[in-house]
Protein backbone atom coordinates (compact mmCIF):
# COMPACT_ATOMS: atom_id res chain seq x y z
CA UNK A 1 0.00 0.00 0.00
CA UNK A 2 1.41 3.17 -1.00
CA UNK A 3 0.20 5.93 1.30
CA UNK A 4 1.65 9.88 0.84
CA UNK A 5 0.75 13.45 2.02
CA UNK A 6 1.25 14.33 -1.34
CA UNK A 7 -2.13 14.44 -4.06
CA UNK A 8 -0.37 12.77 -6.94
CA UNK A 9 2.24 9.60 -6.74
CA UNK A 10 5.40 10.28 -8.97
CA UNK A 11 5.43 7.77 -11.27
CA UNK A 12 2.03 6.04 -10.92
CA UNK A 13 -1.50 7.72 -12.49
CA UNK A 14 -4.77 7.26 -10.68
CA UNK A 15 -7.28 5.30 -12.01
CA UNK A 16 -9.66 5.15 -9.32
CA UNK A 17 -11.06 7.74 -6.73
CA UNK A 18 -12.71 5.04 -3.94
CA UNK A 19 -13.13 8.26 -1.59
CA UNK A 20 -12.33 9.16 1.47
CA UNK A 21 -10.79 7.05 4.06
CA UNK A 22 -9.90 7.52 8.16
CA UNK A 23 -8.34 5.87 10.78
CA UNK A 24 -8.49 6.86 14.02
CA UNK A 25 -6.94 6.37 17.62
CA UNK A 26 -8.13 7.13 20.96
CA UNK A 27 -5.20 6.43 23.65
CA UNK A 28 -5.29 7.11 27.41
CA UNK A 29 -2.00 7.26 29.57
CA UNK A 30 -2.57 5.74 33.14
CA UNK A 31 -2.34 7.65 36.63
CA UNK A 32 1.23 6.53 36.60
CA UNK A 33 1.98 8.53 32.92
CA UNK A 34 0.56 11.39 34.16
CA UNK A 35 2.31 11.88 37.36
CA UNK A 36 5.41 11.03 35.01
CA UNK A 37 4.60 13.56 32.63
CA UNK A 38 3.06 16.45 35.53
CA UNK A 39 6.97 15.85 37.06
CA UNK A 40 8.46 16.53 33.31
CA UNK A 41 6.48 19.41 32.94
CA UNK A 42 8.09 20.91 36.56
CA UNK A 43 11.48 20.16 35.90
CA UNK A 44 11.62 21.30 32.16
CA UNK A 45 12.18 19.42 28.59
CA UNK A 46 10.40 17.56 26.31
CA UNK A 47 7.98 15.12 27.88
CA UNK A 48 8.65 11.94 26.57
CA UNK A 49 5.28 9.97 27.92
CA UNK A 50 3.25 12.14 26.00
CA UNK A 51 5.89 11.40 22.59
CA UNK A 52 5.40 7.81 23.33
CA UNK A 53 2.39 7.88 23.60
CA UNK A 54 1.64 10.09 20.24
CA UNK A 55 3.80 8.49 18.50
CA UNK A 56 1.81 4.75 19.21
CA UNK A 57 -1.41 6.31 18.57
CA UNK A 58 -0.51 7.79 15.43
CA UNK A 59 1.09 4.25 14.41
CA UNK A 60 -2.44 2.68 15.40
CA UNK A 61 -4.25 5.61 13.23
CA UNK A 62 -2.32 5.25 10.11
CA UNK A 63 -3.12 1.04 9.89
CA UNK A 64 -6.62 1.87 10.79
CA UNK A 65 -6.44 3.49 7.58
CA UNK A 66 -4.37 1.46 5.52
CA UNK A 67 -6.87 -1.57 6.72
CA UNK A 68 -10.55 0.62 5.59
CA UNK A 69 -8.43 1.49 2.48
CA UNK A 70 -7.32 -2.23 1.11
CA UNK A 71 -11.33 -2.78 2.73
CA UNK A 72 -12.63 -0.34 0.14
CA UNK A 73 -10.22 -1.86 -2.83
CA UNK A 74 -7.56 0.82 -2.60
CA UNK A 75 -3.76 -0.06 -3.83
CA UNK A 76 -2.60 3.36 -2.20
CA UNK A 77 -4.08 6.80 -0.09
CA UNK A 78 -3.07 10.21 -1.25
CA UNK A 79 -3.64 13.31 0.65
CA UNK A 80 -2.21 11.97 4.00
CA UNK A 81 -3.11 14.20 6.56
CA UNK A 82 -2.99 13.58 10.70
CA UNK A 83 -5.08 15.47 13.62
CA UNK A 84 -4.29 15.48 17.14
CA UNK A 85 -6.42 16.44 19.70
CA UNK A 86 -7.00 15.73 23.54
CA UNK A 87 -10.30 15.20 25.39
CA UNK A 88 -11.26 14.96 28.79
CA UNK A 89 -8.02 14.57 31.03
CA UNK A 90 -5.78 12.61 29.27
CA UNK A 91 -6.96 11.10 26.10
CA UNK A 92 -5.22 11.63 22.92
CA UNK A 93 -6.84 11.34 19.85
CA UNK A 94 -5.43 10.99 16.09
CA UNK A 95 -7.41 10.93 13.26
CA UNK A 96 -5.80 10.21 10.02
CA UNK A 97 -7.86 11.05 6.86
CA UNK A 98 -6.60 10.62 3.01
CA UNK A 99 -8.25 9.59 -0.16
CA UNK A 100 -8.31 6.16 -0.87
CA UNK A 101 -7.47 5.74 -4.49
CA UNK A 102 -6.00 2.61 -7.22
CA UNK A 103 -2.95 3.51 -8.99
CA UNK A 104 -1.37 1.88 -11.78
CA UNK A 105 2.23 2.57 -13.07
CA UNK A 106 2.52 4.74 -15.57
CA UNK A 107 3.07 3.38 -18.86
CA UNK A 108 7.17 5.17 -19.95
CA UNK A 109 7.55 6.28 -23.50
Amino acid sequence: MIVTTTPSIPGYRIKWVLGVVTGMSVRTRGFLGRMAAGIEAIVGGASSAYVTELKKARDEALSDLINSARQMGANAVVGLDFETSEVLEGFIIVTATGTAVEVEPEQAG
